[in-house]
């Protein structure tokens, strides 16, 4: 059952990436960048109001790609944006209930913590507010009422690591997680577990300080020669541990979930083996869309199952095709 509905989902993302991105503008503070959309014009429905609310870290760049996204959608469908970021769930969740009460038309929103998050998310649903679930909480959206969500299934990505990480001939792998609590970062490195023939070992380092994130990894990297393998669970801590395994005089190779345009080049140079993508340009496009969607035509995306962006994977193969759009903020 479960791979049925996958494939629903996938079906049902095909159709909905086919929407052709516009070129109008959206609000929330920030000027409009080229997202290179095709120019299709903006829509004649009536303006409307979207919150959109993560838990994006300060610095992470994996988060503009998602606003880049969302502000390509708002653009096409003639929606006020209003996009905001906290990385701790009671901030988030108050962000929420600003949105809840300013009687926004609807609300995206992620669920990393998805105890501290449902409650608000159902709150704004009894209040008659659609809401979308995007990047975390793909086990947990349903119960809230949202209409839909749009992700990575996190253990099937993990395993698909664990698997390569297998095939590549890897011995010992040190998973890096950033952020403590995290449902979606621990799938991650569950499911590696879940696949990998060799031996697996969880950090937890601080992610809102690089400069720990990569005396932690160094350090560890010296205690244990063992480690072959780093998996970091976003580009910015996959770079830093290229830093810390020279510190450490390693011969680890890094592989990462999550891209930006450094990390790409990263790929290119030969500092990074791959990446797992999850294609957040899509999951914050779709998330407004969907809305868009909902409140213009009474649509839903997904057919009450997850909407899957990922996995795949960019390495050497393909990582030119996707440098191109990595140079514009997309991938």
């Amino acid at each position: 059952m479960r791979i049925r509905s996958r494939k629903a989902a996938v079906i049902a993302l095909a159709a909905t990436a086919a929407l052709t991105l516009g070129s109008c503008s959206s609000s929330g503070g920030r000027e409009d960048t080229d997202t290179g959309g095709a120019a299709a014009g903006v829509a004649d429905t009536p303006r409307i109001k979207i919150a959109m609310v993560t838990h994006a870290a300060p610095g992470d760049t994996f988060w503009d790609i998602v606003r880049s996204g969302a502000e390509a959608a708002a653009k096409k469908d003639n929606v006020d944006l209003n996009y905001q970021g906290a990385p701790e769930a009671a901030d988030q969740a108050n962000l929420v209930q600003s949105a809840i009460d300013a009687k926004a038309d609807g609300i995206a929103v992620t669920m990393a913590k998805p105890d501290a998050m449902a409650p608000t998310v159902k709150a704004a649903v009894d209040a008659g507010i659609p809401v979308t679930v995007l990047n975390g909480g793909i086990d947990a959206w349903q119960a809230t009422g949202a209409i839909g969500y749009f992700g990575s299934n996190e253990t099937v990505a993990g395993e698909a690591v664990g698997t390569r990480l297998s095939t590549e001939g890897a011995k010992k792998v040190l998973c890096v997680i950033q952020e403590q609590g995290n449902v979606s970062l621990d799938a991650r490195c569950a499911g590696v577990k879940n696949t990998f023939t060799g031996t697996t070992e969880n950090i937890f380092v601080t992610g809102t300080d690089m400069p720990s994130v990569q005396q932690s990894i160094t350090s560890k990297l010296q205690q244990d020669p063992a480690i072959d393998r780093v998996v970091a669970l976003g580009a910015p801590y996959a770079l830093t541990a290229v830093k810390a395994i020279a510190d450490a005089g390693s011969q680890a190779k890094v592989g990462t979930f999550d891209t930006n345009e450094e990390l790409v080049k990263a790929i290119q140079g030969g500092t990074v083996e791959w990446a797992v993508d999850q294609q957040p340009y899509l999951q914050g496009y779709l998330a407004v869309d969907a809305l868009w969607l909902y409140k213009t035509n009474g649509n839903s995306i997904g057919g009450g199952q997850a909407t899957l962006t990922g996995p795949a994977f960019i390495d050497s193969t393909n990582v030119d095709r996707v440098a191109d759009f990595a140079a514009k903020g997309t991938r």
